[in-house]
């Protein structure tokens, strides 16, 4: 031992140094939600407002941060936030799902509570009740790197947030309608970016003002409810640095296919003539193309931007060799000192392999979404509630879906909560397969996991010869594109009953989504939170006695 060791334990013994518990710093947020006029296609119409914006407030947070954020629910019907991408480790309660959490009453508020632990990188919130999404309530969630960890790149001179989503003039109430009378929800009727378009007359302000020579980082998220958007900016090559919390490797695009759910973070420089310069997002795979505009304004430029706009891709085998273009930076650091490339996903074994295929059919004459068979049905009860308090067997059935689809998944189809059993820090592969001919775009909650293979036709364990097994962009949302299939793999280690969800709006509310119940054996502090005490109870828990709390653990 050495003796300034030997010094330390003596003072310790002493009682000389008082051993303090640093906390993180935490950022408080009031939110009051309310419906309100926008006009996001120039047309007014009820939108839902967060302190009287539309798009919401960024939060702007950093590594480890803690947040508190109190949610004043003033629309007429019952109202959760998802924070899509955080990983809300050891803390499902906050997740904002309905699986997870009773919905805020109208009239009354709820606080949120949950860290931003280990995590870096562009996300964002959204009301996932009902259709809300539809009508606004959404914004950008960044999380900074700490000071003391390098960024592997310049700091930019300005960092933005870009929404971009296709957007429906009906509204959520009238697009629930449609849902729940077993018609699909149609086509959207505009792109907008920001919670709007440029109308291109002259007379549109500037999303975003530059200055002649500066590099700035824009965190592109397709808010949207259905479809894939290409981005570009006119004359403008964009470097991509980020995506879903994981640094890549700094590849340059002329332009972006973001799918529904996802986030990219690019670095572009204003090295053009001083002028004003389109922003694009175009919907990809549709047979109309919609477009939305907005304008990127050089600092005391002089002229209008041009017409005529940058071209989209054709095709999804385009976006199929841009997604393999995006590799994982395993020398950058991201929310801890070590290196990304310091954890060997691929040299870990396999202990469960999950196939999950979905499907559209018709219920009773009514449109539904499956997965597997089973279509998912949210009980009165949030079902991390049931489990708590012991109720399980009242509310639902575990693993109501196996991990191979059967033969046929569009014949029968099961209304129910679906929910499966996973052993706890089991790694597991999980095998998307989309046997329509749209697209897909996936997310799973509490997790990030490594995105290894996207293929056109069926799986077979052969396939597995094609995985990229070093450099996989560890990321929360994965794309299938018409069919073709997807792989990713992941360990289960952050114990609680996490979504997995088709991130298109119609999709997930007619049924397309499970959920995923990660118990730990030890009923430990160290693996799961306790139950927070402002917990708002709902369902058949309403009047039961609150469980013991969990254990400090060893």
């Amino acid at each position: 031992m050495s003796s300034m060791m030997y010094m330390l334990l003596l003072c310790l013994s002493a009682g000389l140094i008082s051993v303090v518990q640093g906390e993180d710093p935490y950022l408080y947020f009031t939110w009051n939600v309310t419906f309100g006029t926008i006009s996001p296609l120039g047309v007014p119409q009820q939108g839902i407002l967060i302190n009287g914006q539309f798009p919401g407030p960024n939060i702007n947070s950093t590594s480890n941060n803690n947040i508190v954020l109190n949610v004043f629910n003033n629309l007429d019907e019952p109202l959760l936030f998802t924070w899509s991408g955080v990983q809300q480790r050891k803390n499902s309660w906050q997740d904002g799902t309905l699986g997870t959490m009773c919905p805020i009453p109208p009239g009354q508020n709820y606080t949120y509570r949950f860290q931003v632990k280990d995590q870096i990188g562009s996300y964002f919130y959204y009301p996932i009740t009902a259709m809300h999404r539809a009508s606004g309530g959404f914004g950008g969630l960044r999380i900074n790197s700490r000071l003391l960890i390098p960024v592997p790149y310049a700091d930019p001179e300005d960092d933005y947030t870009v929404l971009i989503g296709d957007w429906y003039a009906k509204g959520h109430t009238a697009l629930k309608k449609h849902l729940d009378s077993g018609r699909s929800m149609g086509r959207p009727d505009g792109v907008i970016i920001n919670g709007k378009s440029a109308k291109g007359d002259g007379k549109d302000e500037p999303l975003f003002t530059v200055k002649p020579g500066k590099t700035y980082k824009y965190r592109i998220c397709n808010v949207g409810l259905k479809n894939s958007l290409n981005f570009r900016i006119q004359g403008h090559p964009m470097k991509l640095v980020e995506m879903e919390g994981s640094h890549t490797v700094q590849n340059t695009y002329e332009s972006l296919d973001v799918h529904v759910g996802q986030c990219f973070s690019v670095l572009v420089t204003a090295d053009k003539d001083p002028k004003d310069y389109y922003m694009v997002a175009s919907t990809r795979f549709t047979k109309k193309v919609l477009t939305g505009k907005g304008i990127m304004r050089y600092e005391n430029g002089n002229g209008p931007a041009s017409p005529e706009l940058p071209e989209a891709p054709v095709g999804w085998a385009w976006s199929l060799n841009q997604f393999r273009s995006f590799r994982w930076n395993l020398t950058a650091s991201a929310a801890r000192p070590n290196p990304q490339g310091s954890y060997h996903y691929g040299k870990i074994n396999i202990t469960r392999t999950m196939k999950i295929v979905n499907s559209a059919t018709k219920v009773d004459g009514k449109l539904r979404y499956a997965i597997n068979g089973v279509s998912h049905v949210d009980p009165e009860t949030p079902l991390k509630l049931a489990e708590y308090y012991g109720v399980a067997d009242k509310v639902f059935k575990y693993d109501t879906i196996q991990d191979e689809p059967p033969a046929t998944v569009e014949d029968k189809v099961t209304l129910a909560p679906n929910v499966v059993n996973q052993t706890f820090r089991n790694f597991v592969e999980i095998i998307f397969e989309n046997h329509e001919k749209s697209i897909q775009s996936w997310n799973v909650d509490g997790y990030s996991f490594f995105a290894v293979a996207i293929e056109p036709g069926r799986w077979t364990p052969e396939k597995r010869n094609n995985y990229n097994l070093l450099d996989g962009v560890s990321r929360h949302t994965i794309q299938v594109f018409p069919k073709s299939w997807a792989a990713i793999m992941l360990t289960f280690d952050n114990a609680g009953m996490w979504n997995v969800r088709s991130e298109q709006s119609e999709r997930r509310y007619l049924g397309q989504q499970f959920y995923v119940s990660v118990l730990s054996p030890a009923r430990s502090l160290r693996d799961e939170y306790n139950l927070p005490d402002n917990t708002l109870v709902c369902g058949v828990v309403k009047d039961l006695p609150k469980p013991p709390p969990y254990n400090a653990g060893a």
